[in-house]
């Protein structure tokens, strides 16, 4: 029998009427012949409220303890979800996070799931009952009860469809679908049909709210089907395939805000230094964002990593420390910053994406202050203030209202694995027309089941055809970005990886790669604009490598940095250039140790590759 996860949010089960909806779309699904899973959140502001009581108390609670306080929350919400179920005349059983067997590591408020048994929940299943689990929380080895963090229910409710195999996973929320940026922000945001999980991982992790990026990363690893949906309507909602929408460059905007932008000015341009910053970042479970570091001059560098803003005074104590060990001259720090990024897997084929970016946000005469590029993202940093206005500008400038064009058969863009129907979205089809209209699923893993929440190594890849440029000490003002890679476009130059580092005393440094065969004339390029600007004569190098890792799970995972520069600094190898997303580090050694860098990660992440 086919196999629905449903899992309604705190708005959805805010009260107990929303209860009662929640429970009959879940009857409906098992009238359409499906056994039901049904994951829920703590009932509307519960949470919050908990936390207030917790705080009244003491303003350091125990992790432990606001574990045990704020999983009650869930177990309210499931109790009288079986109630309505049964008062609706359907069998029904609760069950928490631990009768479940949600196993997770001892990190108090923010757990990892290790493994789910299922056994309970089939036996279930078998009954002819309605399972109400309860998301958010687990239990570790020690029987102590945990909870998973931001968008914990969203988590569960994934991770227990792979772990139950299950043939979909709906997300009921307050919004009928993924939009191309969050819909409350720009009214012109558009619904899309389907999104692949490498962009709504993107997208998740810069704050689109209506899916938390570790979800995403359940989905993806083990190829569950993700549709959300709205909890009020039966409208179609959006699904999150292996496939994107079309071949557009771009499928969404999104914007992460109230970040802290953190700066080591003058660092000794030596191995191991990196290492030795992200290594006490690991240790303190800080995840940082964006991570810049820029060619070096007279010996420093600059190093520059966004974290979540209430993450700012942690962040600063281990700084406190670390840069006294590493001998940087001092640290620097910005507080109420955002992150403006496009995403779409496009972009892997298709070039003129940077400057069009550029270009918009120049005209709305906004300072960018940080680049960082992946292969399927542009993030920018701006102040706060400039944020709304920065992503209503690149929105618009990629027409992101507007429906995409159609897969184009000459195009070398993936091809959707599915064309999703109108119909079977929206739960009208029935159960038989509708398994004839999904993919093959492929078998589980189960073997996979195990560290469920482990780094996944998708490739490590080496490319030697790069040089770089950097121009340092070019005026921090609108446009310069823009200028800049409109010239280099203009003369037929890919660029690949772009960095900006953040700017002082009026001051920015921007370093870009490009084939070597463009070298010359790209550099002819940057010096005439150096000459423009009045800027120091461009910096270069015809013997570079990248480095890349990509995978599922790099950014949540706050040692994945540490692992890859301590493994290059223990080879004396030194780091030039570093950028950063949600899938992808690249970073920059002498050409003469790419191939033995190459070696030491695959070996180093010999266990997490795919």
């Amino acid at each position: 029998m086919p196999l629905i996860v449903q899992k309604f949010g705190g708005t959805s089960v805010a009260d107990t009427q929303k209860i009662l909806g929640a429970a009959r779309k879940a009857i409906r699904a098992a009238q359409s012949g499906n056994h039901v899973v049904v994951v829920v959140s703590a009932m509307g502001k519960t949470t919050d409220h908990l936390v207030s009581l917790a705080k009244e108390i003491t303003d350091r609670p125990s992790h432990r303890e606001m574990d045990m306080l704020l999983s009650s929350g869930e177990q309210v919400t499931i109790a009288l979800m079986a109630m309505a179920l049964e008062s609706l005349g359907y069998k029904a059983v609760s069950m928490t996070g631990a009768q479940i067997g949600i196993k997770t590591d001892s990190s108090h408020t923010k757990a990892r799931i290790r493994s789910i048994s299922t056994n309970r929940m089939k036996n279930a299943l078998d009954a002819g009952h309605i399972v109400i689990a309860a998301g958010f929380q687990g239990i570790d080895d020690d029987g102590n009860i945990t909870t998973l963090g931001r968008g914990g229910s969203d988590t569960s409710a994934v991770a227990l469809a792979a772990a139950l195999n299950a043939d979909q996973c709906e997300i009921y929320t307050d919004v009928d679908g993924v939009y191309t940026t969050d819909p409350r922000l720009l009214p012109e945001a558009r619904k899309v049909t389907q999104i692949s999980y490498d962009e709504m991982l993107e997208l998740a992790s810069l704050g689109a709210g209506v899916m938390h990026s570790r979800s995403i990363e359940f989905a993806k690893k083990f190829g569950v089907t993700v549709h959300v949906r709205s909890s009020f309507t039966d409208t179609a909602g959006s699904l999150i395939v292996a496939s994107p929408e079309s071949n557009s460059p771009v499928a969404g905007a999104a914007i992460a805000k109230n970040e802290a932008r953190l700066t080591l000015v003058g660092v000794p341009d030596k191995p191991g230094n990196a290492m030795r910053l992200f290594a006490r970042i690991a240790e303190a479970k800080i995840a940082t964002d964006m991570i810049v570091q820029n060619i070096g001059q007279e010996g420093r560098t600059d190093i520059s990593f966004t974290v979540p803003g209430n993450d700012l005074t942690a962040t600063l104590d281990v700084l406190k420390t670390v840069s006294k060990e590493i001998e940087a001259k001092q640290v620097d720090y910005q507080e109420n910053v955002a992150k403006v990024s496009v995403v779409g897997l496009g972009m892997e084929t298709q070039g003129g994406v940077a400057e069009k970016m550029f270009r918009a946000v120049s005209r709305k005469m906004i300072n960018i202050s940080m680049i960082t590029t992946s292969e399927i993202k542009i993030s920018t940093l701006v102040t706060c203030d400039d944020a709304l206005e920065t992503l209503r500008a690149v929105h618009a400038e990629f027409q992101l209202e507007k429906s995409p064009t159609p897969f184009n058969s000459s195009s070398n863009s993936p091809k959707p694995s599915v064309s999703p129907n109108p119909a079977e979205l929206s739960g009208t089809l029935p159960p038989t027309q509708q398994n004839q209209t999904k993919p093959i699923k492929p078998e589980l893993d189960v073997a996979r089941l195990s560290g469920m929440e482990d780094i996944l190594i998708e490739a490590i890849h080496l490319d030697q055809t790069q040089a770089r440029i950097t121009m340092p000490n070019v005026p921090d003002k609108p446009g310069i970005a823009a200028e800049m890679f409109e010239r280099i476009a203009e003369a037929g130059i890919v660029v690949d990886m772009i960095v900006q580092s953040c700017g002082r005393n009026g001051k920015a440094i921007i370093t870009y790669t490009i084939p070597r065969t463009m070298l010359e004339t790209a550099l002819e390029i940057t010096r005439k604009l150096a000459n423009e600007w009045e800027s120091d004569e461009p910096l270069y190098s015809s013997t570079v490598a990248i480095l890349s890792v990509r995978g599922t799970g790099l950014r949540s995972h706050t040692g994945l940095a540490y692992r890859m520069f301590k493994t290059l600094a223990d080879a004396g190898i030194n780091v030039n250039v570093i950028s950063t997303s949600e899938s992808n580090i690249s970073i920059t050694v002498n050409s003469t140790q790419g191939e033995q860098g190459l070696q030491l990660f695959k070996k180093e992440f010999a266990n997490e590759m795919m």
